[in-house]
């Protein structure tokens, strides 16, 4: 039987059942946001708790403060609660005016609900109080009492602030930050901020400190702030929630109830040594007074023991600070111009805090000089904390893309494989299939390598392939050039499909649109030497080859690139470099580059390496192709080089120049070039062994109308100069007789003349070839003379003084005395003519 239940009953079953509501989720502020865990805690007496958030409009991550009002319920005066509670509320009213970029950011105003009160701010790490809590965790686990109020738990970290441990350059940087906080409020907000401490000063997750905790703002005299103006001491007749931090408060508040924009820089003085002093104040009054006064007797002497973990440009300062007089404080504006806080690396993290103020044109010299100059003095730490959120942000816009990619190109390089795939890619990834500006596109090409060697393969294949390919299309030369510059540092990344049928088709597009640009086309060459292993013969002879040929060399780095081309072609012979290739195509080409005036030594020695590499080549070739065809010949043409290499034809002896003779050319009249053609040969050498007249004979019974001196065959004319007294043969009134020859005028005279006609005396005599002596030949020396006669004996065949000298040249000398008669009837002079047959030598 089924029972039905009334509609309300089971509405109010279902009301009854469901779980109860936290705080949180009852504050309005839950419609906004998307609240999580609480993190940290803040403010008086830690009482706000913040937690993580994001908001539901467009994700963006931040920070929620909750303060339960019941905290306050447990103060012994009613109206106690409504004190704290307006306190916290006008807390925030006063950070939403002030808005600064050390100041906490406040991005959702204020909610407010019967239970609690709650705003939204930027993304909080902790309050500096949780990171330094370590003396209050010590107190709480010994049962001493703590500084929490009495509704609370003792502070402990929070398990992100326990593992939060501090650099110098954090310290460093964070004091300097709630300095010019400090100095926003006294010089331009003209408020004192009454509650300088640990708990007010929030460290947010990009690591920057932010000053918060306006609860107790005072005016201050607009016209001078060191003024003092009358405040509120601290007393135990008001809740500690509603009061500043005792532990903290200057000297002057407490004693003379007067506090000025130098009471902040004590409070500020004293979070320096709480910081320095893992977390313990100097002064730990635990809400007393009288413990206060007794304890502020032994400052300076605490200050002194502290001093030495202090670091030593801030020591000076600091004692300055939590001087008892007032008038040796210095303000925040000088504060913040000392030494200490002189970083670069300091200097570029405030940038970044205010760079959404700046225009593009500064942002974009930031991001290209400064901070990529300072980035390797940060510690990696603050570059995914404080940096990369910075240019994370900025990369979405393309007025500085190009600008933001030099740190962040950095920070890829040297990240870890596991830092830049949780980190940088997913946020990188985005600029890879964006449009960018060309500066962007050459600057991400150019550096691709370096984005390559961290990037998964799934990634590079969809990602930065389309990306490069698209990049040879481009219609901007720049984009083009840095393409090549790409492939050229990507190569091995690269298949080799793609090498072939994309990159180098593509490559040739570029270089024949752009032969006349000297920049493009060696990134062209660069691009072909880097992946010339990685295409085929076919390819390299048919496409590389022709596009070297057609480059034009002129400049030394283009003529240097084709250089090393072809150097790696002649490493291996897989790439097709053969030996005609070599010599018609490839050293025509580069031979007249050797005299090029533009080359160094050091080019033009890569180049004659080069070339000689080439040559050997081809002498090897050719050398080894030489000697399989002799080996192919018979036999008897075999032996011909060999038996030509060692006849005595090729024998060289060392040159014989005989002195005072001076040899001269005739043209061989027609007689001789019939003889020659006619005879055998073998008399014209002397090779015969008829005797020298019966030649002669033969000539004058084939050649009746001819004279005497044409019949003896003459070669070249030998005059011999005249000798002096002392020379063997020799007249002291001059040289050889002289007579008038048939054929010229009475009027002409001409000395005897030696013909040397035999090769075989020039082989003989002066090494295969007859000298080239001068037209001014020395005159023939007695030594000459005297070493001819020691080797030949001499026959006397009669005659004047002169012919000594040529019995001294041949032995088988014979003498004409007879005269000849010839056809014409023209006669010879009686004078005497010699002849040497085996020389074939006429003196006439």
């Amino acid at each position: 039987m089924k029972i039905s239940m009334p509609a309300t009953a089971m509405f109010s079953k279902f009301k009854s059942s469901a779980p109860a509501q936290t705080p949180i989720e009852t504050n309005p502020i839950g419609q906004f946001f998307e609240i999580g865990k609480q993190i940290a805690s803040a403010g008086p007496e830690l009482v706000w708790r913040i937690h993580d958030a994001y908001r539901k409009s467009d994700g963006k991550e931040c920070s929620v403060f909750l303060f339960e009002k019941r905290c306050a319920e447990k103060l012994h005066k009613p109206k106690r609660k409504e004190t704290v509670t307006e306190i916290l509320r006008s807390s925030v009213r006063q950070l939403e005016r002030f808005r600064h970029p050390k100041i906490l950011q406040v991005l959702h105003p204020i909610e407010e609900c019967a239970e609690t009160l709650a705003f939204a701010s930027e993304p909080v790490f902790a309050s500096l109080a949780n990171v330094l809590t370590f003396f209050q965790e010590q107190n709480a686990n010994t049962g001493t009492p703590t500084t929490g109020g009495s509704n609370q738990q003792p502070p402990t970290r929070s398990p992100h602030a326990r593992e939060y441990h501090f650099l110098d350059i954090e310290y460093k940087y964070g004091i300097l930050q709630i300095t010019e906080a400090l100095s926003f409020l006294h010089y331009t907000g003209h408020v004192l901020h009454r509650n300088v401490c640990p708990a007010s000063i929030l460290v947010t997750k990009k690591g920057t400190w932010k000053l918060a905790g306006l609860e107790f703002t005072e005016r201050v005299n607009d016209v001078d702030g060191v003024e003092p103006v009358p405040c509120q001491p601290w007393t135990s007749r008001l809740s500690k929630m509603a009061q500043p931090n005792l532990d903290y408060t200057a000297p002057e508040t407490q004693n003379q109830s007067m506090c000025s924009i130098l009471s902040d820089m004590f409070s500020l003085g004293m979070v320096i040594c709480a910081i320095f002093n893992q977390g313990r104040p100097l002064i730990q009054a635990g809400n007393s007074t009288s413990t206060y006064l007794k304890q502020l007797e032994l400052l300076e002497d605490q200050v002194h023991n502290i001093l030495p973990r202090i670091p030593i440009p801030l020591q000076e300062a600091t004692v300055r600070l939590l001087s008892k007089d007032t008038r040796q404080r210095p303000t925040a504006q000088l504060l913040s111009l000392i030494k200490y806080f002189s970083d670069p690396a300091v200097h570029a993290l405030q940038f970044l805090d205010v760079i959404n103020m700046k225009d593009p044109s500064q942002k974009s010299h930031f991001y290209r000089n400064t901070l990529k100059e300072a980035l390797p003095y940060i510690p990696k730490k603050l570059w995914y904390q404080h940096v990369w959120p910075s240019l994370q942000q900025e990369m979405r816009t393309q007025e500085v893309l190009a600008a933001v990619l030099q740190p962040v190109l950095f920070l890829i390089q040297e990240s870890t494989l596991e830092e830049y795939e949780s980190i940088i890619l997913p946020s990188f990834r985005n600029v890879f299939s964006t449009p960018k500006t060309v500066q962007a596109s050459v600057t991400l090409l150019e550096n691709l390598h370096l984005i390559l060697e961290k990037t998964p393969r799934d990634d590079f294949r969809t990602e930065v392939l389309p990306m490069l390919y698209n990049a040879f299309e481009s219609n901007t030369i720049q984009v083009q050039s840095a393409a090549l510059v790409a492939v050229t540092n990507v190569s091995e990344y690269l298949d080799e499909a793609a090498i072939r049928r994309m990159i180098l088709p593509k490559t040739k597009v570029i270089y024949e649109k752009n032969q006349s640009d000297m920049k493009i086309v060696s990134n062209v060459l660069s691009c072909v030497e880097r992946t010339l292993d990685r295409l085929d013969k076919g390819q390299i002879i048919d496409e590389v080859l022709p596009l070297l040929s057609d480059i034009r060399l002129s400049d030394p780095q283009i003529i240097l690139r084709v250089v090393n081309i072809y150097r790696l072609m002649l490493s291996d012979k897989k790439y097709g470099l053969s030996v005609n290739l070599m010599a018609t195509k490839v050293m025509p080409s580069l031979l007249p580059q050797t005299v090029n005036p533009s080359l160094n030594l050091e080019q033009f020695t890569i180049l004659l390496e080069v070339l000689q590499d080439m040559l050997d080549q081809i002498d090897r070739n050719q050398r080894n192709k030489l000697k399989l065809d002799n080996l192919s010949l018979p036999s008897p043409e075999r032996h011909r080089p060999l038996r030509h290499q060692y006849s005595s034809d090729n024998m060289h002896v060392p040159p014989f120049n005989i002195p005072n003779l001076r040899i001269e050319q005739r043209k061989t009249s027609s007689a001789e070039d019939m003889a020659r053609k006619n005879s055998a040969g073998g008399w014209w050498f002397g090779a015969s062994p008829s005797s020298p007249d019966s030649n002669f004979l033969r000539v004058v019974n084939a050649f009746p109308n001819r004279r005497l001196s044409d019949n003896t065959l003459m070669t070249p004319k030998i005059r011999i100069a005249p000798s002096c007294a002392s020379s063997p043969g020799g007249t002291p009134g001059g040289g050889l007789p002289i007579r008038r020859h048939s054929s010229i005028g009475p009027q002409e005279r001409r000395g005897s003349t030696v013909n040397l006609s035999p090769p075989t005396l020039a082989r003989s005599m002066i090494g295969g070839s007859m000298p080239n002596t001068s037209s001014s030949v020395p005159f023939l020396l007695s030594s000459s003379m005297q070493s001819i006669r020691s080797r030949r004996p001499s026959v006397v065949l009669g005659g004047s003084q002169g012919s000594g000298l040529l019995q001294q040249l041949g032995s088988g000398m014979v003498r004409l005395t007879s005269s000849h008669q010839p056809a014409n009837g023209r006669v010879f002079t009686s004078s005497t003519v010699r002849k040497c047959p085996s020389l074939n030598i006429t003196f006439s």
